[in-house]
């Protein structure tokens, strides 16, 4: 983290800089730069730039992250403080190279109502370098994948791929080898050994050594998260030698363990720099902010930007595997292993000359059954686009769909569990024409293999569904491929190992507990959602759950008595359709809102309301919330529903409206959009005669009464 220095006073660190900064300037008028092409957005511009022009066998090279932020735009440093991500760097680089960490320029402290954050802002240069293998013979590819939140009133998470070519030759410096060695100069540089630093219980920072006692001023920035309280006033006194700053302990605050962070002062003669600080102990371990991709990975395209689609550690493999062990497991299915045994037996029975028609229909099978899945894929993305349109991506924050979904899984559940059966006509239509012959004959033989395997398909779709609606649209098409390879392999492997039919398990009771033990991942799946649903809802939200799970089951028993009653059978059908429709109801009226301290609203938001009352001259504040924002559910228990907001706005005729955008809303999207927000919270205050105002992101009832006020 911390450089080595000569000079503690550094006196020409500035000057130095600026040097530097013009000297690079100059140069880039005339040299290449190694860099790679621009990630853009309206918020940041940003790009991978290298030191070196060239790239040579055991080379270090230094790489950065170079961000150009929009005016009032940051992002984060090592410790975001109270709220915030470090940027995450994954290096794709030659076999056998090996990466360091970010050297983090010292932080600046940002202060929104009671949230305080370390951040960087404006020109900013994360360097770290790379050791390239020994081996190596031509120049260097390199691709680096980047993922960044950047935030102004509202935060938005980033991420890019960059690609940068080296050629070979010795490791020269390049155009952009200035900006690197003007963000060295300025980087936090190791305390000098005269200095020595340690912490006391109580969470004063102390500094001993020559000059120690003259600092004007001094600010610290501890790197790891829980170790001091970030909002908390920090307050210098010195005597002698000794320097001593107050800090206030945080929740993880051990005077036994090592405190490390950035020390901003001012020295006796003005000058400021920063110090990194290290005081004894036992030392925290960090996560890296850069990694080494996998040997053998897939780098990343050029020029990509877009949300996040995964946790770290989460690639696009994992849904694959599991799509594709899920649909060999389909095979074992009570709805569709008959279908497998009876063609295992006819191949054992088939002499060599007879081999070769029996492998080409088994590949026209497997078509049938890949050619399936893609088209359920196929469907699926279409009805994506189509929920893309009406704010598809907050549907898992729609207590409604949190409902219905757990609702469906219960009910796979209790299919699995034998209370009722769906398929089985299905299933016997497939017998039949497993028996028909000709390559169209099996083709189509592996569509209905699909078709009746639709029971027993729902605990893996489920998965794969889950999956594919956060993947792209070439992810989601991979995930139901893998699915119908999985389902098709054993019938392949069958057709050209023929020797394996005869070991196949005959179809048996056991088939039928495995189909049962399944049943359970899908009762805990519905639990789960269930506790979500309480989170978006509260106690109410939970009932209405639970009552619809209740009259779900009670229309499945129905559902299972009338599939084995000799008479009456329509009755006991239409008595299910009846608790069905009811269970429905219960859905629909799922509450959509979590139940605790709220702000009571004057109406509810409409474009025609705020119009009306605009135009009557009523000043309006309107928030715009949802029930899974909680910043949002923060700032209406701290601020707006205090009794000193709510007399404010009393005492001065303001009509609160309140926009939810729990539900996907398309006013409340016309509105953030034309305020130029791609997200809740919002908060505008609309004042009698002028207009409108914006308020920050983080409310406290001093900045609500302020701006009403003024």
């Amino acid at each position: 983290m911390p450089r080595a220095h000569s000079d503690p006073s550094m006196k020409h660190c500035i000057l130095n800089r600026w040097l530097l900064t013009v000297a690079m300037l100059s140069m880039s008028a005339f040299v290449h730069a190694a860099q790679s092409d621009a990630v853009r957005s309206p918020r940041a511009e940003v790009r991978l730039v290298s030191a070196q022009d060239a790239a040579a066998p055991a080379a270090t090279l230094g790489l950065a992250l170079h961000f150009r932020l929009q005016p009032g735009w940051h992002i984060y440093w090592m410790n975001p403080g109270d709220a915030g991500q470090a940027p995450r760097i994954e290096v794709f680089a030659p076999e056998g190279a090996r990466v360091g960490d970010v050297r983090w320029p010292a932080p600046e402290r940002h202060v929104d109502g009671p949230v305080t954050t370390y951040i960087h802002q404006g020109d900013v240069l994360l360097p770290f370098e790379l050791v390239l293998p020994s081996a190596m013979q031509r120049g260097a590819e390199l691709a680096v994948k980047a993922s960044w939140l950047v935030c102004k009133d509202i935060c938005i998470p980033e991420e890019g791929a960059f690609r940068l070519a080296l050629p070979p030759g010795n490791d020269r410096p390049g155009s952009d080898a200035p900006m690197f060695a003007a963000t060295e100069a300025a980087a936090p540089v190791a305390l000098d050994s005269r200095w020595q630093a340690s912490v006391d219980a109580r969470g004063v920072l102390i500094l001993e050594g020559p000059g120690a006692g003259a600092l004007q001023s001094a600010e610290f920035f501890a790197a790891d998260w829980g170790r001091i309280d970030h909002a908390a006033p920090q307050t210098l006194t010195t005597s002698g030698d000794i320097a001593r700053v107050t800090l206030a302990p945080g929740a993880e605050f051990d005077a036994a363990r090592a405190l490390e962070g950035v020390l901003r002062i001012r020295d006796a003669d003005g000058v400021e720099r920063a110090l990194w600080v290290s005081t004894p102990g036992e030392r925290t371990v960090r996560a890296p902010a850069v990694s080494l991709a996998l040997a053998g990975t897939e780098p990343p395209v050029t020029g990509a930007m877009a949300p996040p689609a995964a946790a770290a550690g989460e690639g696009p493999w994992w849904p694959l595997l599991l799509a594709f062990a899920g649909g060999v497991l389909l095979n074992l299915m009570p709805c569709v292993f008959p279908v497998l045994a009876i063609k295992a037996l006819s191949f054992a029975r088939v002499g060599a000359s007879e081999r070769t028609v029996v492998r080409r229909q088994s590949i026209a099978y497997c078509i049938g059954v890949v050619a399936s899945f893609v088209v359920l894929a196929a469907v699926l993305l279409a009805l994506r686009s189509a929920g893309s349109e009406l704010g598809w991506g907050f549907q898992f924050q729609s207590p409604v769909f949190v409902s219905a979904m757990a609702v469906l899984l219960f009910a796979v559940g209790l299919n699995l569990s034998g209370v009722f059966q769906f398929g089985s006509r299905l299933a016997s239509a497939g017998s039949t024409l497993t028996e028909r012959g000709g390559l169209s004959g099996s083709f189509f033989t592996g569509v209905l293999a699909v078709v009746v395997a639709t029971p027993c398909t729902a605990p893996f779709m489920g998965g794969a569904i889950a999956a594919a609606l956060a993947a792209p649209a070439l992810h989601t098409l991979a995930i139901f491929t893998a699915l119908g390879v999985g389902m098709a392999l054993p019938y392949l492997l069958l057709a050209f190992m023929p020797g394996l039919a005869r070991r196949m398990p005959r179809p048996g009771l056991w088939m039928e507990r495995l189909k049962q033990a399944l049943a359970f991942p899908m009762y805990g799946a519905a639990a789960w959602l269930v506790w979500v649903l309480s989170q978006q809802s509260g106690a109410d939200g939970v009932l209405h759950g639970m009552v619809a799970l209740l009259l779900v089951a009670f229309a499945a028993w129905l559902t299972g008595v009338a599939q084995g009653a000799a008479d009456h059978a329509g009755l006991w059908r239409a008595g299910a359709l009846v608790v069905l429709v009811a269970g429905g109801v219960a859905i629909a009226r799922t509450p959509g809102e979590v139940i605790g301290p709220q702000v009571v609203a004057d109406n509810a938001f409409t474009p025609q309301r705020l119009a009306e009352l605009r135009a009557s001259g009523t000043p309006v504040f309107v928030n715009m919330t949802a029930a899974w924002c909680v910043t949002c559910l923060m700032n209406e228990k701290v601020a707006l529903s205090t009794d000193a907001v709510q007399a404010a706005f009393a005492a001065r005729g303001v009509i609160y409206l309140k926009g939810d955008w729990t539900r996907a809303d398309p006013d409340i999207t016309r509105f953030l959009q034309a305020h130029g927000r791609d997200g809740v919270p919002l908060y505008v205050y609309f004042p009698s005669g002028g207009a409108p105002v914006v308020l920050p992101q983080i409310l406290t009832p001093r900045v609500v009464i302020d701006h009403i006020a003024s």
